[in-house]
Formats: C-alpha cells, structure tokens, sequence
C-alpha cells in the first residue's frame, strides 16, 4: 500500500466529504422537487428541473464520491478490502452509482422532455428513488462514522501437509514386528 503524507490524507478525506455531502444535498433537492409535484406543483416547470440537477450535479457528484473514496481507501491505512465498513461502504456506492446512471439519470432526463405527460406511476418514482438513496448515504454516514464490525480475517497461509506420523504402538508388542 503507498504511504501518503498526512495532509494530503487530510485533502483527500475533506474532498471526499464535500462531494459526498454534495452528492446528498442533491439527493435532498431531487426528493424535494419530487415531492413538490406530488403535492400541486407544475411537473412542466418542476421535472425540466429536476433532469438538469440530475444531469449537472447528481450523476457527476456520483461518480467523484465513488472515485474518490476508491483512491482513499486505497492510499490509506484502511484499505479497499481490510474492514468490512470499508467493503459495504463499496457496495453500497458502486450500487447506488450504476442506479443513479444507468436508471434515474434516463428518468429524470424523461421527465424533462414529457412534463405534465408522465404517468403517475413514474411520478412516484421519482420521489422513491430519491427517498432510497438518501436512506443509503445516511448508512454509509454511519457507517464512515462508527466503523463497526473491525478488520476482516487475514487469509490464513496455507501450510505444506506433513506425512502421516507412524502409529505409536506405547509398548504393546505388535504382531509380525521385530521386537
């Protein structure tokens, strides 16, 4: 594992906490936006919105919060694959990352484009989605601040086999033998 100096550790923790508290501000702002509709407000001026900071800062801030805790983990003390918190946390992310490009990104982009139009089963997606993957940055917040579970087992190092040890006969006289 590289050692890095201890400011640029410090460095690398405060960007990665910027864009991870960005990435829930955000997050927030797509539920708030979502609930808006659910409650009156015009999906016409509210889901162009949303695709915008959706497109700009969610799936951007996605994919640096992921990067960059991957280069954290790795140019740190606590590894990539050492602590079982560190491990969620990657889950966790790398889930959340391919939902938020793969699938609400496209949505929210829909939602732009068709306005008023989108059904209502669409509609609440767009308030679920949000809803989940704030629940999820929450637990990897925990997660980051308790650190439970330690260390996961070291691979134990295989050893070479030894023969088989002869059968201790303790004085009985066996036999076929010699004695």
């Amino acid at each position: 594992m590289p050692r890095i100096r201890p400011t640029t550790r410090k460095a690398l923790l405060t960007l990665h906490l910027v864009t991870s508290l960005g990435w829930l501000g955000t997050d927030l702002v797509l539920l708030t936006l979502g609930i808006a509709v659910q409650r009156g407000a015009d999906p016409a001026v509210v889901y162009p919105v949303t695709a915008l900071v959706g497109t700009v800062l969610f799936a951007p801030l996605s994919v640096l919060v992921w990067l960059i805790g991957v280069a954290s983990s790795l140019l740190t003390p606590w590894g990539l694959l050492r602590h079982r918190w560190v491990l969620v946390k990657l889950v966790l992310t790398t889930v959340m990352v391919g939902l938020v490009l793969f699938l609400l990104t496209p949505n929210l982009r829909h939602a732009g484009v068709v306005g008023a139009a989108l059904p209502a089963r669409d509609r609440a997606d767009l308030v679920i989605a949000p809803a989940v993957s704030t629940s999820l940055m929450i637990i990897a917040t925990v997660l980051s601040t308790y650190k439970p579970w330690g260390r996961r087992p070291a691979p134990r190092p295989t050893r070479p086999r030894s023969p088989l040890p002869h059968p201790v006969d303790h004085g009985v006289m066996v036999p076929g033998s010699d004695r």
